[in-house]
Protein backbone atom coordinates (compact mmCIF):
# COMPACT_ATOMS: atom_id res chain seq x y z
CA UNK A 1 0.00 0.00 0.00
CA UNK A 2 2.91 2.31 0.83
CA UNK A 3 4.67 1.18 -2.50
CA UNK A 4 1.79 2.52 -4.43
CA UNK A 5 0.87 5.42 -2.32
CA UNK A 6 4.54 6.36 -3.48
CA UNK A 7 4.33 5.59 -6.89
CA UNK A 8 1.17 8.27 -7.10
CA UNK A 9 2.64 11.08 -6.12
CA UNK A 10 5.54 10.34 -8.08
CA UNK A 11 3.58 10.21 -10.84
CA UNK A 12 1.03 13.61 -9.97
CA UNK A 13 4.55 15.53 -9.04
CA UNK A 14 5.50 14.57 -12.93
CA UNK A 15 2.56 15.76 -14.46
CA UNK A 16 2.75 19.04 -12.23
CA UNK A 17 6.61 19.97 -13.10
CA UNK A 18 5.62 17.94 -16.89
CA UNK A 19 3.10 21.14 -17.56
CA UNK A 20 5.37 23.66 -15.94
CA UNK A 21 8.37 22.15 -18.77
CA UNK A 22 5.58 22.34 -21.26
CA UNK A 23 5.02 26.54 -20.31
CA UNK A 24 8.61 27.08 -20.03
CA UNK A 25 9.61 25.55 -23.63
CA UNK A 26 6.43 27.35 -24.89
CA UNK A 27 7.92 30.95 -23.49
CA UNK A 28 11.86 29.80 -24.83
CA UNK A 29 10.90 28.79 -28.27
CA UNK A 30 8.31 31.72 -29.27
CA UNK A 31 7.34 35.09 -28.77
CA UNK A 32 5.59 35.36 -25.94
CA UNK A 33 8.86 36.26 -23.66
CA UNK A 34 9.53 39.21 -25.94
CA UNK A 35 5.84 40.17 -25.95
CA UNK A 36 5.75 40.25 -21.55
CA UNK A 37 8.65 42.59 -21.96
CA UNK A 38 7.11 44.87 -24.03
CA UNK A 39 4.13 44.64 -21.80
CA UNK A 40 5.94 44.95 -18.65
CA UNK A 41 7.41 49.07 -19.89
CA UNK A 42 4.14 49.32 -20.91
CA UNK A 43 2.53 48.92 -17.43
CA UNK A 44 5.36 50.20 -15.67
CA UNK A 45 4.90 53.46 -17.65
CA UNK A 46 1.46 53.52 -17.15
CA UNK A 47 2.03 52.82 -13.40
CA UNK A 48 4.09 55.64 -12.92
CA UNK A 49 2.30 58.01 -14.41
CA UNK A 50 -1.47 57.03 -13.04
CA UNK A 51 -0.48 56.16 -9.44
CA UNK A 52 -0.67 58.72 -7.17
CA UNK A 53 2.67 59.75 -5.41
CA UNK A 54 2.48 60.72 -1.85
CA UNK A 55 5.03 61.16 1.27
CA UNK A 56 3.28 58.61 3.31
CA UNK A 57 0.28 56.18 3.05
CA UNK A 58 -2.80 57.31 4.00
CA UNK A 59 -4.24 56.16 7.35
CA UNK A 60 -8.32 55.76 7.52
CA UNK A 61 -8.67 56.09 11.14
CA UNK A 62 -12.73 57.41 11.36
CA UNK A 63 -13.01 60.58 14.12
CA UNK A 64 -15.99 62.56 14.70
CA UNK A 65 -16.53 65.46 16.34
CA UNK A 66 -20.08 65.87 17.83
CA UNK A 67 -20.37 69.53 18.53
CA UNK A 68 -23.36 70.36 20.94
CA UNK A 69 -25.06 74.32 21.27
CA UNK A 70 -26.10 74.74 25.18
CA UNK A 71 -26.78 78.70 25.53
CA UNK A 72 -26.85 79.95 29.28
CA UNK A 73 -24.94 76.89 30.72
CA UNK A 74 -21.50 76.92 32.77
CA UNK A 75 -18.71 74.62 31.73
CA UNK A 76 -19.74 72.72 34.22
CA UNK A 77 -23.15 72.11 33.75
CA UNK A 78 -22.52 71.55 29.83
CA UNK A 79 -20.23 68.64 31.21
CA UNK A 80 -22.50 67.06 33.76
CA UNK A 81 -25.56 67.64 31.43
CA UNK A 82 -24.29 67.16 27.77
CA UNK A 83 -21.23 65.90 26.96
CA UNK A 84 -20.71 62.86 29.86
CA UNK A 85 -24.21 61.75 29.11
CA UNK A 86 -23.52 62.14 25.57
CA UNK A 87 -20.16 59.83 25.77
CA UNK A 88 -21.79 56.95 27.35
CA UNK A 89 -23.99 56.79 24.75
CA UNK A 90 -21.63 56.80 22.07
CA UNK A 91 -19.43 53.94 23.34
CA UNK A 92 -22.33 51.90 22.76
CA UNK A 93 -21.52 52.33 18.87
CA UNK A 94 -19.81 49.00 17.81
CA UNK A 95 -16.29 49.38 16.27
CA UNK A 96 -15.66 52.64 18.79
CA UNK A 97 -12.28 52.77 20.27
CA UNK A 98 -12.02 56.19 22.60
CA UNK A 99 -14.40 58.85 23.32
CA UNK A 100 -13.79 62.06 25.09
CA UNK A 101 -14.94 65.75 25.53
CA UNK A 102 -14.45 69.18 25.83
CA UNK A 103 -17.16 71.13 27.67
CA UNK A 104 -17.29 75.38 27.50
CA UNK A 105 -19.71 78.28 28.53
CA UNK A 106 -22.18 77.72 26.14
CA UNK A 107 -21.43 74.51 24.03
CA UNK A 108 -19.46 71.40 24.34
CA UNK A 109 -17.50 68.61 22.04
CA UNK A 110 -17.56 64.93 21.93
CA UNK A 111 -14.98 63.61 19.99
CA UNK A 112 -15.46 59.66 18.57
CA UNK A 113 -12.64 57.60 17.49
CA UNK A 114 -12.94 54.43 15.71
CA UNK A 115 -10.57 51.93 15.13
CA UNK A 116 -7.89 51.74 12.81
CA UNK A 117 -9.38 50.62 9.26
CA UNK A 118 -13.21 51.52 9.69
CA UNK A 119 -15.36 52.73 7.08
CA UNK A 120 -15.58 56.62 7.16
CA UNK A 121 -19.03 56.64 5.56
CA UNK A 122 -20.19 54.15 7.98
CA UNK A 123 -18.57 55.07 11.10
CA UNK A 124 -20.46 58.72 10.35
CA UNK A 125 -23.48 57.25 10.08
CA UNK A 126 -23.89 55.16 13.02
CA UNK A 127 -22.82 58.05 14.78
CA UNK A 128 -25.65 60.70 13.22
CA UNK A 129 -28.17 57.77 13.87
CA UNK A 130 -26.95 57.28 17.70
CA UNK A 131 -27.13 60.89 18.15
CA UNK A 132 -30.21 61.37 16.87
CA UNK A 133 -32.03 58.44 17.77
CA UNK A 134 -31.22 59.87 21.26
CA UNK A 135 -32.78 63.40 21.47
CA UNK A 136 -35.67 62.73 23.60
CA UNK A 137 -32.98 61.35 26.28
CA UNK A 138 -30.87 64.96 25.84
CA UNK A 139 -31.40 67.79 28.34
CA UNK A 140 -33.98 70.84 27.01
CA UNK A 141 -32.17 73.05 26.31
CA UNK A 142 -29.96 72.36 23.38
CA UNK A 143 -30.07 74.37 20.29
CA UNK A 144 -28.14 72.57 17.82
CA UNK A 145 -26.31 69.31 16.79
CA UNK A 146 -23.62 68.92 14.46
CA UNK A 147 -21.60 65.86 13.77
CA UNK A 148 -18.55 66.64 11.95
CA UNK A 149 -16.05 63.64 10.45
CA UNK A 150 -12.35 64.66 10.42
CA UNK A 151 -10.43 63.04 8.01
CA UNK A 152 -6.71 63.17 7.10
CA UNK A 153 -7.32 64.58 3.68
CA UNK A 154 -8.44 67.58 5.44
CA UNK A 155 -4.92 68.32 6.28
CA UNK A 156 -3.57 71.01 3.54
CA UNK A 157 -1.25 69.57 1.20
CA UNK A 158 -0.21 73.14 -0.04
CA UNK A 159 -0.17 76.56 2.15
CA UNK A 160 -0.16 79.74 -0.34
CA UNK A 161 0.66 83.13 1.59
CA UNK A 162 -0.26 86.67 0.47
CA UNK A 163 2.05 89.20 2.22
CA UNK A 164 2.90 93.10 0.64
CA UNK A 165 5.49 95.65 2.30
CA UNK A 166 3.43 97.80 0.31
CA UNK A 167 1.15 100.71 2.38
CA UNK A 168 -1.65 100.44 -0.33
CA UNK A 169 -2.15 96.68 0.88
CA UNK A 170 -4.41 96.05 4.40
CA UNK A 171 -4.81 93.43 6.06
CA UNK A 172 -8.11 93.81 4.86
CA UNK A 173 -7.59 93.99 1.03
CA UNK A 174 -5.35 91.08 1.63
CA UNK A 175 -7.93 89.26 3.01
CA UNK A 176 -10.16 90.41 0.16
CA UNK A 177 -7.80 89.14 -2.05
CA UNK A 178 -7.08 85.76 -0.94
CA UNK A 179 -11.72 85.60 -0.68
CA UNK A 180 -10.84 85.92 -4.38
CA UNK A 181 -8.44 83.86 -5.15
CA UNK A 182 -9.40 80.42 -3.13
CA UNK A 183 -13.09 80.70 -4.91
CA UNK A 184 -10.70 80.30 -7.94
CA UNK A 185 -8.79 77.67 -6.98
CA UNK A 186 -11.19 75.73 -5.61
CA UNK A 187 -12.24 74.80 -9.50
CA UNK A 188 -8.64 72.85 -9.60
CA UNK A 189 -9.14 69.33 -10.37
CA UNK A 190 -9.24 67.02 -6.69
CA UNK A 191 -9.04 70.12 -4.90
CA UNK A 192 -11.12 69.33 -1.43
CA UNK A 193 -11.60 71.52 1.93
CA UNK A 194 -9.63 74.94 1.30
CA UNK A 195 -9.66 78.21 3.47
CA UNK A 196 -8.22 81.46 4.21
CA UNK A 197 -6.43 81.97 7.74
CA UNK A 198 -5.48 85.57 8.73
CA UNK A 199 -6.04 88.89 7.39
CA UNK A 200 -9.00 90.59 8.32
CA UNK A 201 -12.74 89.92 6.78
CA UNK A 202 -14.87 93.62 5.67
CA UNK A 203 -17.10 94.75 8.45
CA UNK A 204 -19.82 97.26 8.49
CA UNK A 205 -19.70 98.04 12.25
CA UNK A 206 -22.27 100.08 13.85
CA UNK A 207 -21.71 102.71 16.67
CA UNK A 208 -24.84 103.83 18.00
CA UNK A 209 -24.82 107.02 20.00
CA UNK A 210 -26.60 106.86 23.14
CA UNK A 211 -27.38 110.69 23.21
CA UNK A 212 -28.90 110.37 19.73
CA UNK A 213 -31.44 107.35 20.23
CA UNK A 214 -32.54 109.24 23.74
CA UNK A 215 -33.46 112.50 21.42
CA UNK A 216 -35.49 109.93 18.42
CA UNK A 217 -36.93 107.71 21.22
CA UNK A 218 -35.17 104.19 20.28
CA UNK A 219 -32.99 101.77 21.32
CA UNK A 220 -30.44 99.33 20.05
CA UNK A 221 -32.78 96.44 19.95
CA UNK A 222 -35.49 98.25 17.32
CA UNK A 223 -32.18 99.01 15.21
CA UNK A 224 -30.94 95.22 15.13
CA UNK A 225 -34.56 94.17 14.20
CA UNK A 226 -34.22 96.72 11.35
CA UNK A 227 -30.95 95.90 9.92
CA UNK A 228 -31.99 92.33 10.71
CA UNK A 229 -35.06 92.65 8.59
CA UNK A 230 -33.79 95.26 5.95
CA UNK A 231 -30.86 92.96 5.24
CA UNK A 232 -32.35 90.30 3.10
CA UNK A 233 -32.61 88.83 -0.56
CA UNK A 234 -35.95 87.20 -0.75
CA UNK A 235 -38.25 86.04 -3.03
CA UNK A 236 -41.15 88.25 -2.63
CA UNK A 237 -43.75 86.62 -5.20
CA UNK A 238 -45.25 87.68 -8.68
CA UNK A 239 -48.19 88.92 -10.85
CA UNK A 240 -49.29 88.59 -14.66
CA UNK A 241 -49.34 91.99 -15.48
CA UNK A 242 -50.03 92.94 -19.61
CA UNK A 243 -49.71 89.56 -20.90
CA UNK A 244 -46.09 89.45 -18.86
CA UNK A 245 -45.02 87.41 -15.47
CA UNK A 246 -43.87 90.51 -12.81
CA UNK A 247 -41.19 88.97 -10.46
CA UNK A 248 -41.01 90.54 -7.33
CA UNK A 249 -37.57 90.02 -5.20
CA UNK A 250 -37.47 92.83 -1.85
CA UNK A 251 -33.46 93.12 -1.16
CA UNK A 252 -30.59 93.15 -2.28
CA UNK A 253 -28.04 92.34 0.45
CA UNK A 254 -26.46 95.74 1.99
CA UNK A 255 -22.87 96.83 -0.22
CA UNK A 256 -22.02 100.33 1.09
CA UNK A 257 -22.21 101.92 4.43
CA UNK A 258 -24.55 104.38 2.92
CA UNK A 259 -27.49 101.77 2.05
CA UNK A 260 -26.74 100.51 5.90
CA UNK A 261 -27.21 104.25 7.49
CA UNK A 262 -30.56 104.65 4.89
CA UNK A 263 -32.13 101.97 7.05
CA UNK A 264 -35.21 102.83 8.24
CA UNK A 265 -35.37 102.15 12.30
CA UNK A 266 -39.17 103.56 12.72
CA UNK A 267 -41.23 106.56 12.73
CA UNK A 268 -41.47 109.32 14.90
CA UNK A 269 -43.94 112.49 14.81
CA UNK A 270 -44.42 111.56 11.23
CA UNK A 271 -40.54 111.61 10.64
CA UNK A 272 -38.76 108.99 9.80
CA UNK A 273 -35.68 107.75 12.33
CA UNK A 274 -32.74 106.75 9.72
CA UNK A 275 -30.03 104.99 10.73
CA UNK A 276 -27.66 107.54 10.43
CA UNK A 277 -29.39 109.25 12.36
CA UNK A 278 -28.78 107.78 15.97
CA UNK A 279 -25.46 105.96 14.78
CA UNK A 280 -21.80 106.15 13.13
CA UNK A 281 -21.14 103.96 10.58
CA UNK A 282 -17.66 102.46 9.53
CA UNK A 283 -16.82 100.48 6.80
CA UNK A 284 -13.40 98.55 7.69
CA UNK A 285 -12.15 95.48 8.90
CA UNK A 286 -13.68 92.98 11.65
CA UNK A 287 -12.01 93.24 14.87
CA UNK A 288 -8.63 91.29 15.31
CA UNK A 289 -8.60 88.52 17.74
CA UNK A 290 -5.46 86.93 15.70
CA UNK A 291 -2.42 88.06 14.26
CA UNK A 292 -0.49 86.65 10.83
CA UNK A 293 3.34 87.86 9.93
CA UNK A 294 5.77 86.37 7.95
CA UNK A 295 9.52 87.41 7.75
CA UNK A 296 11.90 87.00 5.49
CA UNK A 297 15.52 86.22 6.38
CA UNK A 298 18.14 83.52 6.39
CA UNK A 299 15.10 81.18 6.59
CA UNK A 300 13.22 82.25 3.56
CA UNK A 301 15.74 80.56 1.35
CA UNK A 302 13.64 77.87 2.22
CA UNK A 303 10.27 79.11 0.59
CA UNK A 304 9.16 79.80 -2.55
CA UNK A 305 8.18 82.79 -4.26
CA UNK A 306 5.62 82.55 -7.29
CA UNK A 307 6.18 85.86 -7.92
CA UNK A 308 9.63 85.86 -9.82
CA UNK A 309 9.44 89.47 -10.06
CA UNK A 310 9.30 90.12 -6.37
CA UNK A 311 12.51 91.05 -5.04
CA UNK A 312 12.98 90.73 -1.41
CA UNK A 313 16.36 92.57 -1.06
CA UNK A 314 16.87 94.50 2.01
CA UNK A 315 13.69 93.29 3.34
CA UNK A 316 15.68 90.33 5.65
CA UNK A 317 14.36 90.71 9.62
CA UNK A 318 11.32 92.71 8.67
CA UNK A 319 7.72 91.38 9.52
CA UNK A 320 4.89 91.73 6.81
CA UNK A 321 1.26 90.60 7.14
CA UNK A 322 0.30 87.81 5.78
CA UNK A 323 -2.84 85.56 4.90
CA UNK A 324 -2.64 81.91 4.29
CA UNK A 325 -4.90 80.12 1.80
CA UNK A 326 -5.01 75.67 2.93
CA UNK A 327 -5.67 73.49 -0.16
CA UNK A 328 -6.30 70.58 0.56
CA UNK A 329 -6.75 67.50 -1.74
CA UNK A 330 -9.16 64.77 -2.40
CA UNK A 331 -8.73 61.47 -1.01
CA UNK A 332 -7.26 58.96 -3.46
CA UNK A 333 -5.80 61.60 -5.79
CA UNK A 334 -2.05 62.30 -6.30
CA UNK A 335 -0.48 64.82 -4.51
CA UNK A 336 1.90 65.84 -6.78
CA UNK A 337 -0.69 66.87 -9.45
CA UNK A 338 -2.95 68.84 -7.05
CA UNK A 339 0.02 70.54 -6.11
CA UNK A 340 0.84 71.74 -9.50
CA UNK A 341 -2.05 72.55 -10.34
CA UNK A 342 -3.21 74.33 -7.27
CA UNK A 343 0.58 76.40 -7.72
CA UNK A 344 0.06 76.90 -11.29
CA UNK A 345 -3.36 78.34 -11.82
CA UNK A 346 -2.27 80.60 -8.24
CA UNK A 347 0.77 82.27 -11.08
CA UNK A 348 -1.53 83.09 -13.34
CA UNK A 349 -3.66 85.50 -11.18
CA UNK A 350 -0.56 87.47 -10.50
CA UNK A 351 -1.00 90.66 -11.93
CA UNK A 352 -4.77 90.48 -12.20
CA UNK A 353 -7.04 89.45 -8.92
CA UNK A 354 -3.48 89.31 -7.25
CA UNK A 355 -2.40 92.99 -7.82
CA UNK A 356 1.82 93.30 -8.66
CA UNK A 357 2.77 94.70 -5.12
CA UNK A 358 1.43 91.36 -3.32
CA UNK A 359 4.06 88.63 -2.95
CA UNK A 360 2.45 85.19 -3.06
CA UNK A 361 5.05 82.63 -1.49
CA UNK A 362 4.80 78.69 -0.77
CA UNK A 363 5.51 78.07 3.10
CA UNK A 364 3.90 74.08 2.49
CA UNK A 365 4.21 71.83 -0.72
CA UNK A 366 3.73 68.24 0.23
CA UNK A 367 3.35 67.35 -2.97
CA UNK A 368 6.83 68.76 -4.52
CA UNK A 369 8.01 67.29 -0.80
CA UNK A 370 6.25 63.70 -1.80
CA UNK A 371 8.07 63.85 -5.14
CA UNK A 372 11.24 64.60 -3.88
CA UNK A 373 11.74 61.66 -1.87
CA UNK A 374 10.17 59.13 -3.90
CA UNK A 375 12.67 60.00 -6.97
CA UNK A 376 14.81 60.12 -4.12
CA UNK A 377 14.13 56.43 -3.61
CA UNK A 378 14.14 55.76 -6.70
CA UNK A 379 17.91 57.01 -7.43
CA UNK A 380 18.25 54.26 -4.99
CA UNK A 381 16.52 51.67 -6.18
CA UNK A 382 18.64 52.23 -9.55
CA UNK A 383 21.60 52.29 -7.39
CA UNK A 384 20.67 49.62 -5.78
CA UNK A 385 19.75 47.61 -8.81
CA UNK A 386 23.34 48.69 -10.78
CA UNK A 387 25.65 47.21 -7.84
CA UNK A 388 23.66 44.09 -7.90
CA UNK A 389 24.45 43.84 -11.60
CA UNK A 390 28.11 44.69 -11.24
CA UNK A 391 28.49 42.18 -8.70
CA UNK A 392 27.18 39.62 -10.72
CA UNK A 393 29.37 40.44 -13.54
CA UNK A 394 32.35 39.25 -11.00
CA UNK A 395 30.35 36.66 -9.94
CA UNK A 396 28.38 35.06 -12.88
CA UNK A 397 29.52 36.91 -16.26
CA UNK A 398 28.46 39.51 -18.47
CA UNK A 399 26.10 37.83 -20.31
CA UNK A 400 24.55 36.04 -16.91
CA UNK A 401 24.64 39.45 -15.82
CA UNK A 402 22.27 40.85 -18.10
CA UNK A 403 20.11 37.90 -18.10
CA UNK A 404 19.09 38.37 -14.39
CA UNK A 405 19.09 42.05 -14.79
CA UNK A 406 16.43 42.01 -17.07
CA UNK A 407 13.72 40.39 -14.40
CA UNK A 408 14.48 43.53 -12.04
CA UNK A 409 12.92 46.23 -14.46
CA UNK A 410 9.59 43.59 -15.23
CA UNK A 411 9.05 42.43 -11.63
CA UNK A 412 9.14 45.77 -10.63
CA UNK A 413 7.12 46.98 -13.66
CA UNK A 414 4.24 44.67 -12.85
CA UNK A 415 4.17 44.97 -9.13
CA UNK A 416 3.51 48.74 -9.45
CA UNK A 417 0.37 48.14 -11.61
CA UNK A 418 -1.04 45.73 -8.90
CA UNK A 419 -0.50 48.84 -6.92
CA UNK A 420 -2.38 50.72 -9.17
CA UNK A 421 -5.11 48.47 -9.51
CA UNK A 422 -5.27 47.34 -5.69
CA UNK A 423 -5.56 50.99 -4.35
CA UNK A 424 -1.84 50.66 -3.60
CA UNK A 425 -0.04 54.58 -3.60
CA UNK A 426 3.69 55.41 -4.54
CA UNK A 427 5.31 56.25 -1.27
CA UNK A 428 8.11 55.90 1.18
CA UNK A 429 6.92 52.56 2.25
CA UNK A 430 6.34 51.49 -1.22
CA UNK A 431 9.50 51.76 -2.04
CA UNK A 432 11.28 50.63 0.93
CA UNK A 433 9.17 47.36 -0.12
CA UNK A 434 10.71 47.44 -3.67
CA UNK A 435 14.04 47.82 -1.88
CA UNK A 436 13.93 45.59 0.37
CA UNK A 437 12.81 42.66 -2.23
CA UNK A 438 15.46 43.30 -4.70
CA UNK A 439 17.93 41.10 -2.95
CA UNK A 440 15.06 38.46 -2.79
CA UNK A 441 14.04 38.42 -6.46
CA UNK A 442 16.92 38.11 -8.01
CA UNK A 443 17.53 34.59 -6.11
CA UNK A 444 15.46 32.80 -8.43
CA UNK A 445 16.61 33.73 -12.07
CA UNK A 446 20.52 33.34 -10.51
CA UNK A 447 19.55 30.12 -9.88
CA UNK A 448 18.21 28.62 -13.20
CA UNK A 449 20.82 30.81 -15.15
CA UNK A 450 23.39 29.33 -12.88
CA UNK A 451 22.19 25.58 -13.84
CA UNK A 452 21.08 26.53 -17.21
CA UNK A 453 24.53 27.41 -17.57
CA UNK A 454 26.06 24.66 -15.95
CA UNK A 455 23.98 21.87 -18.23
CA UNK A 456 25.65 23.48 -21.24
CA UNK A 457 28.71 23.62 -20.26
CA UNK A 458 28.63 19.47 -19.34
CA UNK A 459 27.20 19.46 -23.51
CA UNK A 460 25.33 16.35 -22.38
CA UNK A 461 22.26 17.30 -24.17
CA UNK A 462 21.09 19.49 -27.27
CA UNK A 463 20.70 23.09 -26.25
CA UNK A 464 17.07 23.03 -25.87
CA UNK A 465 16.29 19.89 -23.89
CA UNK A 466 19.94 21.05 -21.66
CA UNK A 467 17.86 24.15 -20.68
CA UNK A 468 14.59 22.40 -20.04
CA UNK A 469 16.31 19.53 -17.70
CA UNK A 470 18.23 22.23 -15.77
CA UNK A 471 15.09 24.32 -15.27
CA UNK A 472 13.06 21.07 -13.98
CA UNK A 473 15.91 20.08 -11.74
CA UNK A 474 16.17 23.25 -9.43
CA UNK A 475 12.34 23.73 -9.68
CA UNK A 476 10.83 22.70 -6.49
CA UNK A 477 13.56 23.71 -4.41
CA UNK A 478 12.93 27.40 -6.32
CA UNK A 479 9.40 27.08 -5.69
CA UNK A 480 9.91 26.08 -1.91
CA UNK A 481 12.31 29.04 -1.33
CA UNK A 482 9.89 31.29 -2.94
CA UNK A 483 6.77 30.08 -0.79
CA UNK A 484 8.95 30.50 2.06
CA UNK A 485 9.62 34.34 1.39
CA UNK A 486 5.92 34.67 0.33
CA UNK A 487 4.70 33.61 4.16
CA UNK A 488 6.90 35.20 6.31
CA UNK A 489 5.97 38.41 4.86
CA UNK A 490 2.24 37.50 5.33
CA UNK A 491 1.65 38.14 8.70
CA UNK A 492 2.29 41.80 8.34
CA UNK A 493 -1.45 42.09 7.53
CA UNK A 494 -2.46 41.13 10.34
CA UNK A 495 -0.81 44.21 12.06
CA UNK A 496 -3.43 45.80 14.03
CA UNK A 497 -3.46 49.61 15.22
CA UNK A 498 -1.89 52.39 12.95
CA UNK A 499 0.99 50.32 11.85
CA UNK A 500 -1.39 48.01 10.10
CA UNK A 501 -2.22 50.46 7.04
CA UNK A 502 1.33 51.97 7.30
CA UNK A 503 2.70 48.88 7.01
CA UNK A 504 0.05 47.33 4.18
CA UNK A 505 2.74 48.22 1.35
CA UNK A 506 5.54 45.89 2.17
CA UNK A 507 3.41 43.36 3.17
CA UNK A 508 1.84 43.82 -0.05
CA UNK A 509 5.29 44.46 -2.74
CA UNK A 510 7.08 41.85 -1.09
CA UNK A 511 5.35 38.97 -2.02
CA UNK A 512 3.48 40.09 -5.07
CA UNK A 513 7.37 41.14 -5.86
CA UNK A 514 8.74 37.38 -5.11
CA UNK A 515 5.89 35.45 -6.69
CA UNK A 516 6.17 37.61 -9.93
CA UNK A 517 10.08 36.67 -9.87
CA UNK A 518 9.36 33.14 -9.78
CA UNK A 519 7.37 33.72 -12.87
CA UNK A 520 9.69 35.76 -14.49
CA UNK A 521 12.21 32.97 -13.73
CA UNK A 522 10.14 30.57 -15.52
CA UNK A 523 9.24 32.47 -18.57
CA UNK A 524 11.99 35.28 -19.48
CA UNK A 525 15.08 34.28 -18.15
CA UNK A 526 14.83 31.02 -19.82
CA UNK A 527 14.00 32.61 -23.38
CA UNK A 528 17.68 34.94 -22.53
CA UNK A 529 19.08 32.09 -21.36
CA UNK A 530 18.47 29.97 -24.67
CA UNK A 531 18.93 33.47 -26.73
CA UNK A 532 22.28 34.60 -25.26
CA UNK A 533 24.05 31.48 -23.97
CA UNK A 534 23.70 28.49 -26.24
CA UNK A 535 25.81 29.91 -28.72
CA UNK A 536 28.41 30.67 -26.14
CA UNK A 537 28.03 27.46 -24.02
CA UNK A 538 27.46 25.17 -26.20
CA UNK A 539 27.15 23.98 -30.00
CA UNK A 540 24.19 24.18 -32.40
CA UNK A 541 21.40 21.39 -31.77
CA UNK A 542 22.67 20.05 -35.58
CA UNK A 543 25.55 17.60 -35.87
CA UNK A 544 25.05 17.13 -32.04
CA UNK A 545 25.99 13.85 -31.14
CA UNK A 546 24.40 12.60 -27.60
CA UNK A 547 26.37 10.18 -25.16
CA UNK A 548 24.97 6.42 -25.48
CA UNK A 549 23.19 5.50 -22.50
CA UNK A 550 22.90 1.64 -21.79
CA UNK A 551 19.87 0.90 -20.22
Amino acid sequence: MSEHQHIKSSTNNNTKTSIITRIVKLFTIGSLSPMLIIAAIMAGAAALILTPREEDPQIIVPVMDVMIEFPGASAEEVEKLVTTPLESLLKQIEGVEYVYSAASSGMGMVTVRYYVGEELENSLVKTWSKVMSNQDKMTPGITRWIVKPVNIDDVPIVLLNLSSASSNQSEMSLRRTADELIARLRDVDNVANSWVVGGARRQITVYPDPAALVAHGTSIIEIIQAIGSANINVDAGNFASNNQQVFLEAGPHYSTPKEVGATVIKSAGGRLVYLRDVARILDGGEDKNTYTRIGFGPASEKMRLLDINQKITGQAGKEWPTVTLAIAKRKGSNAVQVAEDVIAKAKSFQGTIVPNDITMSISRDNGETANNKVNELVEHLMFAILIIVILMIFSLGSRESLIVSIAVPVTFAFTLLLDLLFGYTINRVTLFALILSLGLLVDDPIVNVENIHRHYLLRNEPPLQALLSAIQEVLPPTIVATFAVILTFLPMFFITGMMGPYMAPMAFNVPVAMLISLIVSLTITPWASYLLLKRHDHDDEQGFDLPEFKS
